[in-house]
């Protein structure tokens, strides 16, 4: 197998009496003198799994641990190979950036469908998965747990829905199925943003407040099921604060658990809510539990100081959608969208990407996936082209909305010219500005908004 891929232990074990939390399996895998210990689970039939991402070429041998004989003890040895082209292992923070475990620098640009693995609606996902694969998005949000409105064919949980269901068992149907989801991500290069929690079950399943036996032991489920897949990050809740039954303190657990449960330490945050004419309720990322500001609001311009309180990445997960339906959240142009990508991404923040059209399928992209149908994601694939090229010596200006006659860019004194490109964001177009310039540009503008300045340094 090769470096940064899954390798899978399967056994055979007991099938009475509550496997999910009577029995305890594990396997420690060692490489050299370095020891890394990954939980099992138990996946209905008698079948029990351990799941394993190595992250050295080489020889690995593992031993089996479990309070049941039968599942203690087993021994074996595999040989790693170096990673395939595309696989440049997990997404890490590195200052206030993303690059992946082999150095290979990533940008996220991501998007959002809450619950498009919840129907188990084949074609519709496989049209989902044809719209990323069209896309400029190489990230997605998406939810473990239903909410209370829903009513899909498989659940979490075992028993009855939502009456009967019994939160000590786990659905190996459901999570197969999610599994399969993550790993066509997985094929596709997207990373899968998990949200572990969310405040909109209403209290018909009683997932909000479970408990936190029960809560670690769900996390103990999810983790052990999917932390071998390289390309997942842990969001504990989307809009923790808006669950009443949890405090920050129980938040604080929940991230400290993911991390202690997960041995190659995916990218780990939580995702605030905001309302009407209320300051939006940060998360303290500062806490060393936690990887990266993930931030839901419709202003990006903190970015600055966001950055300045906290130097990890500031992923703007939600900043409004581009739809047509009558809430705030829900209700942006594409204009809007994509004038907020530019502003959150020249300020040194990460943008995220929404969908909320009515009237062009059953439900819109961000509930459901299917189809993209709005005017930003072709003007998100050019901005990403743009910030993919980004090196050294290049300096980008954002202008805005603002439609003036030209504009006055000062320049570093550093004894070098620069070439200056216009660049029009909303019709996505490069134009090249006459001249090379020394310590100050002053470029004419034809008056339109969304443009950008390039300044690439040429010569000493």
């Amino acid at each position: 197998m090769e470096r940064w891929g899954v390798h899978e232990i399967e056994l055979a074990g007991p099938s009475d009496g509550n496997p999910f939390a009577d029995v305890r399996l594990s396997a420690r895998f060692q490489f050299r003198n370095r020891i890394v210990e990954a939980d099992g689970f138990y996946d209905g039939d008698g079948v029990y799994r351990v799941r394993f991402m190595p992250d050295a070429v080489g020889p690995w041998s593992y031993t089996t641990v479990s309070n049941v004989t039968e599942l203690d003890g087993h021994a074996g040895a595999f040989e790693v190979s170096p990673a395939s082209e595309g696989n440049h292992g997990p997404v890490r923070a590195s200052g206030t950036a993303f690059e992946y475990a082999d150095g290979t620098p990533y940008l996220p640009f991501g998007t959002t469908a809450y619950h498009w693995t919840h129907d188990m609606d084949e074609e519709r996902e496989r049209q989902t998965l044809r719209t990323l694969a069209a896309s400029p998005f190489n990230k997605l949000r998406m939810c473990v747990l239903p909410t209370g409105a829903m009513t899909p064919p498989q659940v979490p949980f075992a028993g009855k829905d939502p009456d009967g269901l019994d939160k000590t068992r786990f659905n190996p149907i459901f999570f197969r199925h999610l599994e399969s989801r993550v790993r066509d991500l997985l094929d596709l290069g997207i990373e899968a943003d998990i949200i572990l929690f969310h405040p909109y079950d209403f209290g018909r399943r009683g997932i909000e407040d479970m408990g936190k036996q029960a809560d670690h032991a769900f996390l103990r489920h999810v983790i052990a099921r999917l932390a071998a897949y390289r390309n997942v990050w842990w969001s504990a809740a989307n809009e923790y604060d808006f669950n009443t039954a949890k405090t920050v303190e129980d938040w604080d657990d929940i991230l400290r658990t993911i991390a202690r449960l997960d041995p190659y330490e995916h990218l780990r945050s939580i995702h605030n809510g905001t309302r009407m004419y209320e300051v939006a309720t940060l998360y303290d990322f500062t806490k060393p539990w936690v990887t990266h500001q993930s931030i839901q609001h419709w202003d990006v311009t903190p970015t600055d100081e966001w950055l300045r309180a906290c130097p990890k990445p500031v992923v703007l997960d939600e900043i409004c959608y581009e739809g047509n339906i009558g809430r705030r959240w829900g209700n942006v142009t594409g204009e809007e969208l994509v004038d907020r990508f530019w502003e959150g991404m020249a300020r040194g923040g990460y943008v995220g990407h929404g969908e909320s059209l009515s009237g062009f399928q059953e439900r819109a992209w961000i509930g459901n996936g299917g189809g993209l149908y709005g005017q930003s994601p072709a003007r998100i694939a050019f901005l990403r082209q743009v910030m993919q090229a980004r090196h050294e010596g290049v300096l980008l200006r954002y202008l805005g909305r603002r439609q003036a006659a030209s504009v006055t860019v000062d320049l570093p004194d550093d004894g070098c010219a620069y070439e200056v490109e216009l660049i029009d964001a909303w019709n996505m177009t490069i134009t090249p500005v006459d001249g090379a310039y020394r310590k100050q540009a002053r470029v004419a503008l034809p008056r339109r908004p969304y443009l950008a300045l390039r300044m690439t340094r040429v010569a000493p």
